[in-house]
């Protein structure tokens, strides 16, 4: 065909969130770093899935509009540095495509020109090797091609075959890549995309799977509010685990894990293939399509215990889906609460841990997004988070690398209303001594310049357990031991003993300038074994000023800083 107009590319979109929604534990297993965090193929599935939603039931026939919602939705909901650079983007494509009710090939080819070039600028160091070559590539190869008799289904084959290539050569530019053996995850999920938006084109629409793949790495991507615990949804389902393949990988222990840290009051039964749960939660919605990962739903209640009402919060997302499975799309509209009056200043953080959300609590911030590792905050996560705290100038630590994207996308949304201003903290102990160099007493820049410096002056690490076995930077690594990790990703050994870990962990940080050390205890973490760190860490560092304490963080058994 020559032309593609907006009712078409709504399918192609869809399909390729579906295509991605189908396969992103694939995804997900190519990453590099053996730890269990929030991965790529889930946040690209969740960003995806944003966008999907908000174009499922419109009828626009003009391209323009439909990928302009499309990409709108990808931005509020996007997650993880993969999950904005895929709706910077689709946002580039929109603006392809301003004003145009269809677009044929050369179209077509300016549109993914513009795709690469927002994606591009929305990176302040943009890395080869990435997501980012494979869009540059395949967009380059099109636009050199591309012809004026040339139909549709023909430029887009020379962008997806070309994706394929450019992702097969990913490991050539990305040294830790060749070294472990895989291609670009980030890259890899474009490529699910594109091949679901291909097979829409060419007729063959993709639907979600009955059930989707598992994720065997037991990574978790559930995200919560902060809020008091007297407020929210009682949740209740009962759930049949999948295929045989899938009860092998269902882990309870993680399982509880993982919806403890985003709820309370949590009950979970398992009797051989069925697990029921009762919970109480801000976002029925996200806990569901957590667990939705592992089974298919017998029975859903959820009610809302602010409104002392009982309400089903779900429909069906299409025929067909609610014909094969209970799983539905849910829908988990915020509470109200009263605006609070406008000031100065505010300051929000992102943490993971009830003991983390106390120390922050201590240290007076404002707001605190629900999010790190297993989670990655959206941008409209943060988007509330700032609407809420209502001050002039908001100050946002997200003390998590792959957190900094998202939350830079919040400020670009907001720049109109507020003076969003991004510390770029990588890690828990980074945000912790940025926050403590906050004050309200000066300004701005004064603010701005304090918090940044006070990053040179803490040295972080951590301690979890490697989720399959590996080899990264000579360092070799077994499935289930416990790595002692520096900066966030440099792994400098890995022991069977959590302790053993921690000790070699600390031994690695402290030098003789140094004169605080903070442990914050993980939740895996027995009575026990705090007792015995608390003794050996005050025996040994007498000189030391050390401060052990409760973080109740999933996943990291330990979170550590040195200053």
């Amino acid at each position: 065909m020559k032309q593609i107009n907006g009712e078409l590319f709504k399918n192609m979109l869809i399909s390729g969130a579906n295509h991605l929604y189908n396969n992103y534990p694939e995804v997900d297993a190519l990453n590099v770093f053996p730890v269990p965090d929030g991965d790529t193929g889930m946040n690209m599935n969740l960003t995806m899935q944003s966008g999907a939603k908000e174009i499922m039931n419109r009828n626009d026939n003009d391209i323009y509009s439909i990928t302009k919602v499309f990409s709108r939705g990808l931005l509020m909901g996007a997650r993880g540095n993969s999950g904005v650079i895929t709706s910077q983007i689709f946002r580039g494509i929109a603006e392809g495509m301003k004003d145009k009710k269809c677009v044929d090939a050369i179209e077509l080819s300016e549109a993914f020109i513009s795709g690469k070039n927002v994606a591009y600028k929305a990176v302040i160091k943009p890395v080869e090797g990435t997501i980012l070559t494979v869009i540059r590539e395949a967009s380059d190869e099109l636009a050199h091609r591309v012809t004026k008799d040339m139909s549709v289904e023909e430029a887009f084959n020379i962008i997806l075959l070309e994706a394929k290539e450019s992702l097969k050569r990913t490991p050539n530019l990305l040294p830790i890549l060749k070294e472990v053996g895989v291609v670009d995850s980030g890259g890899a999920g474009l490529v699910k995309i594109l091949e679901g938006m291909n097979s829409a084109l060419h007729g063959e629409f993709i639907d979600k799977n009955e059930v989707t793949a598992v994720d065997t790495k037991g990574s978790a991507q559930v995200a919560a509010d902060d809020e008091n615990d007297e407020f929210g949804y009682c949740t209740e389902f009962i759930m049949r685990l999948g295929p045989d393949s899938t009860k092998k990988t269902f882990q309870k222990n993680r399982f509880t894990s993982v919806l403890n840290s985003h709820g309370n009051s949590l009950v979970v039964v398992q009797d051989d293939d069925i697990v029921k749960v009762h919970v109480h939660t801000m976002n029925p919605g996200n806990i569901l399509s957590y667990a939705q990962n592992f089974g298919e739903f017998l029975k859903v209640k959820i009610e809302n215990m602010t409104e002392q009402h009982n309400e089903i919060l779900f429909n069906e997302q299409n025929k067909k889906d609610s014909e094969k499975s209970a799983a539905a799309k849910i829908s988990s509209a915020p509470l109200s609460a009263p605006k609070k009056a406008l000031k100065e200043y505010a300051l929000i953080v992102t943490s993971s841990g009830k003991g983390i959300d106390e120390y922050f609590n201590e240290l007076n911030v404002d707001g605190i997004v629900s999010g790190g590792q297993t989670m990655n905050p959206s941008t409209q996560d943060f988007i509330k988070k700032i609407e809420e705290v209502n001050a002039k100038n908001v100050f946002i630590l997200p003390n998590n690398g792959n957190i900094i994207l998202a939350a830079n996308q919040a400020k670009e949304v907001l720049k109109d209303k507020v003076n969003v201003i991004v510390i770029p903290t990588k890690t828990i102990m980074q945000g912790i001594v940025s926050a403590m160099n906050f004050s309200s007493d000066l300004d701005v820049e004064t603010n701005i310049s304090n918090m940044n410096e006070a990053l040179k002056s803490v040295k972080s690490g951590a301690v979890t357990f490697a989720i399959k076995d590996t080899e990264i930077n000579g360092i070799t690594v077994h499935k289930d031991e416990f790595m002692a990790i520096k900066e966030s990703k440099d792994i400098i050994s890995s022991f069977k003993d959590k302790i053993d870990a921690l000790k070699e962990l600390v031994k690695n940080l402290v030098d003789e300038d140094s004169s605080i050390l903070t442990i914050l205890i993980g939740e895996d973490v027995t009575k026990e074994e705090a007792e015995e760190i608390k003794e050996y860490f005050n025996k040994t560092y007498k000189d030391i000023d050390c401060d052990i304490r409760d973080g109740n963080q999933p996943i990291y058994s330990f979170i550590v800083g040195v200053e």
